[in-house]
């Protein structure tokens, strides 16, 4: 699965490009942050991820520890953070992603590297400008290739932040991993924090296409309406790019996830977010979702200058 998406996205890896989860450097005089390929990494983690995996659901206080720990590397308190993330077994690396030269902070689970992961996630965050905007990949894997879309958003514009979840939708008991449908995750968790700080966020799922066979694309504001400007924003840099797109606030779309607690989460305090279905094509084939990212940037680029309406 793995070298299959990696040779479809054409992903370049130049080096370091292990899935380690492990310190920011050898700890030598003079070394910096390991540079890897973020897709590469990315894959990697998600490679491992089955309908039939392992999925542990986290306790509240486990879920609010790794949302506090985000927080605290948001307002630039690393050695807390560390601790708090710590409690946890959730710790902290920086990273130079190899495709762009930008860097970010890699919040990962420890736990992740041994026998039984727990499937909570991780959360990558860009350095060197305010976060403003997040991206979040809650169907990884189930959805196919949207945690590889996750990334190409996230390098598009800066001040951004992305959130993949750490399971298989359908792993564990239940509809315990599906995190775009449970407030008891650490998914859920992180996002909370992030529409606390009134960050705007963007929701990447993937449809089948006989479920919307007229569509490339279904965009929707979700339960709320603060993000309809920003929708229509990238309604029309989607239709540029020669996707057709079903805009969910004019009319009857499937698959618009107004009940997706997410977007109801931010409905409810005001802050932005879009909720936004692919189909196959824009997923899987490199140059179309190469144009769905230079799309999306054009919403996320001016959330990164503070503008979130209009």
């Amino acid at each position: 699965m793995l070298i299959t998406a990696l040779a479809c996205w054409g992903t370049v890896v130049l080096r370091d490009t292990r899935d380690t989860g492990g310190e920011s450097s050898s700890g030598r005089p003079g070394d910096g942050p390991p540079s890897v390929d973020l897709a590469r990494s990315v894959a990697a983690y998600t490679d491992r991820f089955a309908p039939d995996g392992a999925f542990r659901p986290p306790s509240r206080t486990e879920r609010q520890a790794v949302a506090d720990g985000v927080g605290l590397l948001l307002d630039h308190h690393r050695e807390q953070a560390e601790q708090r993330l710590a409690e946890v077994d959730f710790a902290v690396r920086t990273l130079v992603d190899s495709a762009t030269g930008r860097q970010f902070a890699e919040v990962y689970d420890r736990v992740d590297q041994g026998p039984a992961p727990r499937g909570w996630g991780r959360v990558f965050i860009g350095l060197g400008h305010p976060v403003r905007w997040s991206v979040q990949v809650p169907h990884p894997v189930a959805d196919q290739h949207t945690e590889l879309l996750g990334v190409r958003v996230l390098r598009g514009s800066p001040g951004g932040l992305l959130v993949v979840a750490g399971a298989h939708r359908k792993s564990g008991e239940g509809d315990a991993a599906d995190v775009a449908h449970r407030r008891d995750t650490v998914f859920h968790a992180v996002c909370s924090e992030l529409v606390r700080r009134g960050v705007a966020g963007i929701q990447l799922h993937g449809f089948a296409q006989e479920s919307a066979p007229r569509y490339d694309v279904i965009a929707s504001a979700g339960a709320g309406t603060a993000g309809r400007p920003a929708g229509r924003r990238l309604a029309d840099a989607l239709g540029t790019e020669d996707f057709a797109v079903c805009r969910a606030w004019a009319r009857s779309c499937p698959l618009a996830g107004r009940d997706n607690v997410q977007g109801r989460w931010a409905a409810e305090k005001g802050v932005p977010f879009l909720h936004v279905e692919f189909a196959p094509g824009p997923r899987s084939d490199v140059r179309k979702a190469a144009r769905v990212a230079d799309a999306v940037s054009v919403v996320t680029r001016r959330w990164a200058g503070g503008v979130l309406a209009g």
